[in-house]
Formats: structure tokens, C-alpha cells, sequence
């Protein structure tokens, strides 16, 4: 049950389909593609790379990133997809706590790369090439159970954790899509215009599956008006988009009167999506979206708000519905419960359990982690909702303090670990503060004397990646606490509310 199984399967039908595109540019069917994934399979296997072992991919979007996760899982290997804006010392954690044996590097990311991983390769190089001439290898079986996607996502602690996404995980996503998110024909096109780390990448298997196309667009990035122009050449383009994405594309549009006629859906997530800017895509761009709510954990796979539901503006509870995420998604049981794990009444608020298929097997070389949100069965998200009669879930807060960012997870811990590492520092809290444009941006609550921004931002920069540094620091005297010592982040949120209305 290898999910490779999807590419061999499209080429021995399809071959002659056109499969990955450089822009409007076609650069291969799906015939190459194979053969591609193959070869570097084979490469793989003949420096020494034994099933199961961890390949970690570093790299900006790019035609290539494809055929390389493709060549890892044919291979029976598994794949570490890391974000490319991660600073060089979190990559070092990553590729170590992976023990990843071999690294794909983009060009443009390879200063201050640790040296960890005995194979290093990069595209668009000699030795790219030479590994493109290998002999083909034979596809591997992989059992269900397997590892094929070793997903790393921050963690409370602010030390990343390894979510270890099995090839059924995946397989039971890709139907998910299928069932609850979208239609694919062979006609369609998906871009990938936000990160192919993430969940941009992880659509690419319903569509290799029908046999569709692979687009990146040249600025190997999101820019509203090279999506626009380009949905408009290859059409019945399906993308996925954070929510400031789609704030950008909208703004983009309406602006310029843009048509938007080759888009077929935007699937948008990874962040709160608030209601008047979700009412005015529709006004602006019709019926073309679609909600989606997951996590590492369960990608893209919680629940799902269809573009039916979106668009019904007529229902009574249409207001209610398109503030919430949608319903379970078809493959999951979703519930909502107490802190003992009691399912609570419609409307109560508590936290989002879900289960089934798509559910992570764990988290890599963490069974404490494992154990804290795996129980019973039921991934424990984390995230506070309330669920209606309907089934309709709203999410309310997320326990974890998490700050979702240009659709980039933020924790607070990890931004308040590096700030204290200076010295004139006391004591520090991370909030996130409501922005129209990136939907939370970092604020820093900081007791210190004799300390500028600046010297802060340098620490920052000097140790986690650029957009997890604050976008603004309060100096205060000290932090609220409770009896406990715990700091109240509800009274800083209300004072930063209070600063926000005296401007």
C-alpha cells in the first residue's frame, strides 16, 4: 500500500497526460514523471538508504519537489518535508531528531546548512542530473501502517514534534478530498502557490490520482496577480490558500476587475478565516471556495465547510454556518468533550476529538507527547469548539495559545525562550493580536530595563525563522499572574485591546 502506487497506476493508464508544469510551460507527462520518481528512487537506494529511512526535503516550491517525494516514497523510504523559512538552527534540530540520512536543498536555501545528513543534493546541478540517469528501481510495497510523511509541527515546549503520517493516513485523506472537499478530473489543474512542505503539497495526491495537473507557478510563491493570470492560461485551477491568501487575491480582484474565470476552487485553512472577509470573496469571486479544518495530526481532514453551504445565503442559519469550520469530514468521528473526555451537549464549549483514518500514528521518537493526545483512540486537537445541533462546528480559542500567522503556526513559548535569553529580560508573554492582513501577527509583552526592539529583533532573528519574531514589544514593569504565579494572557489580551482603541 504504497501511496506511490497513485503515480504508477496514472502512468501506466495515462502516460501521455500532461503531468508537471513550470508555469503555462508543460514540462513532462506523467509517463516521465514516473520515470523521474523512479530513477531517483534508484539512486537513493544505491548509496545505501534502507526502507524506512528518513529523507528530509528543504526546499522552495519548485517542479522538482514532486518527483522527489515521489521518488522517496517509491524507494519505501519516508519523507521529511521541512519549511523553508525555518532559521538554519531549527533545520538542525529537525534533521537530527529525524535522523535523516539524506537532504534535497534548494540553491537559494543553502547557506548555513548544517552539515548532518550524509547525502545532500541539490536540483538543477550535475549531480542532480546524474541522479536522474540511475537505473529505474522497482516499486517498493509499503504495509498501511508505514510511515511515509514525517510532518514536523512546533509543540507547546516550543521543540518541534515529529507527526508521523502513515500511507494510509495519507491514502484516507486523499478520499476525503474526493468526498467531502472536491471533485478532480483529468482536466483539472492544481497550483501550488503556497508552501509544498504543508498542505499545498498534500493535495497533490487526489490529483495524481486523476490523472490532472501539476502546476508551480515561476515565482515558485503566492502573487494574486501571477495567480489570476495564470488560472486564466491553463484553467480549472484548484488551489489551497491560507486565509490572508485569500484576502490578497480578493483585494487583487476587485481592484482590478480581474477575470476570474479559470479558478475553479480555492480551498482555504490554516487559520481563522473572519466572516466579512469570507462574505466578500463570495461577492467578489462567486462560489469557488471551500473550508477546510485540520491539523498535522489529521491533515486537512477534521471537517469541511462546502462551498454549497458557503453559498446557500438563503438558509436560516447561514450567518451561524459560514463563521464555523463545516461539518465532520466523512472518514472521521468528531466530538466534543471535557477535560475527562465526556462528549458535551450541542453548543457546549470544550475541546475537538477526532478519529479515524486520517489520525497520525503518533508523534516520532515522543510517546509522552503520543500518550497526552492519543487517548482512547481519539487525537484530543487541542483547539476549544462548540458543535450545534446540526453538526456545524465553531471553533472558540485554542487552548495551546497557538498564533496562526500568514497561515504559519506560531507558539508563543518558542518566541518567549529566545527573548529571554537576553539579559536584561525579566520575564516575557507572546500574544497574538487580530491583523486584516496576516490574521494574528506576534506581539511581546516584556518586563526589561535598558533593552530596544532592535537589540530584540537581532536575538530573534539570531535564532528562529523571520516570521516568528514579534511584530511589536510592550515594556512593562511585570506580568499579570494568578495565585500561581501563571500569567493571565486574558489580561494582557484586554490591555493590548485597551491600547488598540486609545490609538
Amino acid at each position: 500500500m504504497n501511496i506511490a502506487q497513485l503515480l504508477e497506476r496514472t502512468a501506466r493508464v495515462f502516460p501521455e497526460r500532461p503531468a508537471v508544469f513550470a508555469g503555462e510551460r508543460c514540462l513532462y507527462n506523467y509517463c516521465t514523471f514516473r520515470d523521474r520518481a523512479a530513477r531517483i528512487a534508484g539512486y537513493l537506494r544505491g548509496v545505501g538508504l534502507a526502507e524506512g529511512d528518513r529523507v528530509a526535503v528543504f526546499m522552495t516550491n519548485c517542479p522538482e519537489y514532486l518527483e522527489i517525494l515521489y521518488g522517496i516514497w517509491w524507494a519505501g523510504l519516508v519523507a521529511v518535508p521541512i519549511n523553508a523559512k525555518l532559521h538554519p538552527r531549527e533545520l538542525e534540530f529537525i534533521l537530527r531528531d529525524a535522523r535523516a540520512t539524506a537532504l534535497f536543498l534548494s540553491n537559494d536555501l543553502a547557506d548555513g546548512v548544517p552539515s548532518v545528513a550524509r547525502t545532500m543534493i541539490t536540483p538543477s546541478t550535475p549531480a542532480y542530473q546524474k541522479m536522474l540517469a540511475s537505473v529505474p528501481l522497482e516499486l517498493k510495497h509499503r504495509e498501511p501502517t508505514d510511515l511515509a510523511w514525517l510532518f514536523y509541527t512546533s509543540g507547546t515546549t516550543g521543540r518541534p514534534k515529529g507527526v508521523m503520517i502513515t500511507h494510509r493516513n495519507l491514502f484516507s485523506m486523499m478520499m476525503s478530498y474526493l468526498a467531502d472537499v472536491d471533485d478532480v478530473s483529468a482536466e483539472d489543474a492544481i497550483v501550488y502557490a503556497a508552501p509544498m512542505s504543508h498542505g499545498a503539497g498534500l493535495y497533490n495526491f487526489v490529483h495524481v490520482l486523476k490523472g490532472a495537473r501539476h502546476v508551480v507557478p515561476l515565482s515558485g510563491g503566492f502573487d494574486a496577480s501571477e495567480v489570476v493570470a495564470l488560472a486564466n492560461q491553463v484553467e480549472r485551477v484548484s488551489m489551497f490558500a491560507a486565509p490572508t491568501m485569500v484576502r490578497r487575491l480578493v483585494d487583487h480582484v476587485a481592484a482590478t476587475n480581474a477575470k476570474v474565470d479559470g479558478i475553479k476552487t480555492i480551498v482555504y485553512g490554516g487559520g481563522p478565516m473572519y466572516v466579512e472577509d469570507i462574505c466578500r470573496a463570495l461577492d467578489v469571486m462567486g462560489p469557488r471556495f471551500v473550508q477546510i479544518y485540520g491539523q498535522g495530526e489529521s491533515p486537512m481532514t477534521i471537517t469541511s465547510l462546502r462551498r454549497s453551504h458557503l453559498a446557500n445565503r438563503a438558509h436560516s442559519r447561514w450567518a451561524e454556518r459560514i463563521a464555523s469550520v463545516g461539518v465532520a469530514q466523512s472518514l472521521v468521528e468528531v466530538r466534543i468533550a471535557d477535560a475527562a473526555g465526556c462528549t458535551l451537549a450541542a453548543g457546549e464549549i470544550g475541546e475537538v476529538l477526532v478519529r479515524g483514518d486520517t489520525v497520525m500514528e503518533g508523534y516520532w521518537r515522543n510517546p509522552a507527547a503520543t500518550t497526552q493526545a492519543l487517548r482512547d483512540g481519539w487525537l484530543w486537537t487541542g483547539d476549544m469548539g462548540s458543535m450545534d445541533e446540526d453538526g456545524f462546528l465553531t471553533l472558540k480559542d485554542r487552548s495551546k495559545d497557538m498564533i496562526v500567522s500568514g497561515g504559519s503556526n506560531i507558539y508563543p513559548r518558542e518566541v518567549e525562550e529566545v527573548l529571554l535569553k537576553h539579559p536584561a529580560v525579566r520575564e516575557v508573554s507572546v500574544i497574538g493580536r487580530a491583523d486584516p492582513e496576516w490574521g494574528e501577527v506576534v506581539v511581546a509583552f516584556v518586563a526589561a530595563d535598558g533593552v530596544t526592539d532592535a537589540e530584540l529583533d537581532a536575538l530573534c532573528l539570531e535564532h528562529i525563522a523571520r516570521f516568528k519574531r514579534p511584530k511589536e514589544y510592550h515594556f512593562v514593569t511585570s506580568l499579570p499572574k494568578n495565585n500561581y504565579g501563571k500569567v493571565l494572557k486574558t489580561e494582557l489580551r484586554a490591555l493590548l485591546t485597551q491600547m488598540e482603541s486609545s490609538r
